[in-house]
């Protein structure tokens, strides 16, 4: 999928799941719930992974718990070479190493996080293993992939034949040079509400295509690519992940709607506060997804040229705000 395309609506099966326009695919319950009162179960995520919202809904569907969804679906991404921008496949940084970024938390407020971890398929499963067996938040680098190793984790090359093309030819015609804006930073970002009532997310990455060695970006870092408090709600991005970092955008957007915002104003707002510290600029993508414990969604998303998409909550269409273009 070219991610500045936004794709036509379309339903799957007959669980609920909706493939809603390229910002976010979902899946929500039926209107009457005979498992609890609870809105849920509902399950969003960035881009049109449709696979990996009906891996989630499998979970959700069956009373399993948001974090268990969260961490299976996502690991649908992470494990498809098809998709170069987020784990197996993943493009790499300018000296050819795929190195992968991922955090998870859950509704007690327990997080984990990896970050530039080589050499294994699922980081999201290793910042889970960080958050439930250590007394840290993040483990980087060569500790990351120590502690990987010490539960069992198996390594992998994960540069595929794809990528690796792709990378040869990046480094001959933009001489080594990291592009800012080079159309393949999307990032899965994923967030359930189950049966219960609680809510989960998880957010995972192989980062900015061709980046210098070491860079990290938003995706696993709690409070910018992922949060969420269980007695509000949570949110993700995607897209530039400076941008993310400076404006600390996942933990802004749950104190928005702490202060009464709906998930589609906060993601609104969230948007418009880094487009306001970046006047002139059109160069990079920012978006962010959000729910709260009402089981309401939103989304929000500028790409380059200012043009903005809506997603309504729903799954049902995509909406050109043309007064948030305009300001």
């Amino acid at each position: 999928m070219h991610r500045r395309k936004f794709l036509k609506n379309s339903s799957i099966g007959t669980a609920g799941i909706l493939s809603a326009p390229a910002l976010v695919s979902c899946s929500e319950a039926p209107a009457a719930n005979p498992v609890t009162t609870s809105p849920g179960p509902v399950v969003v995520c960035t881009w049109d992974f449709g696979n990996a919202t009906e891996k989630a809904w499998g979970v959700l569907s069956t009373g399993g718990s948001a974090l268990d969804a969260v961490e299976a679906g996502v690991r649908v991404e992470e494990a498809d070479p098809g998709n170069q921008t987020v784990g197996y496949g993943g493009r790499p940084d300018r000296d050819g190493r795929v190195t992968l970024d991922a955090c998870i938390m859950d509704p007690e407020g327990n997080c984990g996080s990896v970050m530039a971890l080589e050499g294994y398929v699922h980081p999201i499963s290793v910042a889970r293993k960080v958050m439930e067996e250590t007394p840290h938040v993040i483990l980087v680098g060569e500790g990351a992939a120590r502690f990987a190793a010490e539960q069992g984790f198996e390594t992998q090359d994960l540069l595929t034949d794809a990528s690796r093309a792709e990378w040869e030819q990046w480094k001959v015609e933009a001489q080594y040079k990291p592009v800012i804006n080079i159309e393949n930073h999307d990032t899965i970002g994923m967030l359930a509400l189950d049966v219960n009532g609680n809510i989960a997310g998880a957010c995972t990455t192989s980062g900015l295509a061709y980046k210098m060695q070491g860079r990290v970006g938003d995706s696993p870092v709690i409070g910018a690519g992922l949060y969420l408090d269980n007695a509000v709600g949570g949110a993700t991005a995607t897209g530039m992940g400076e941008e993310v970092v400076r404006t600390v955008g996942s933990f802004l957007i749950v104190e928005l709607m702490r202060q009464g915002r709906t998930p589609q104003e906060a993601c609104e707002e969230g948007v418009r506060r880094i487009m306001e510290k970046n006047k002139g600029r059109r160069d990079f993508q920012i978006g962010f997804l959000a729910i709260n414990k009402a089981g309401e969604t939103g989304a929000y998303c500028i790409h380059p040229g200012f043009s903005y998409r809506r997603f309504d909550g729903k799954g049902h269409r995509n909406i050109p705000s043309e007064s948030a273009l305009k300001s």
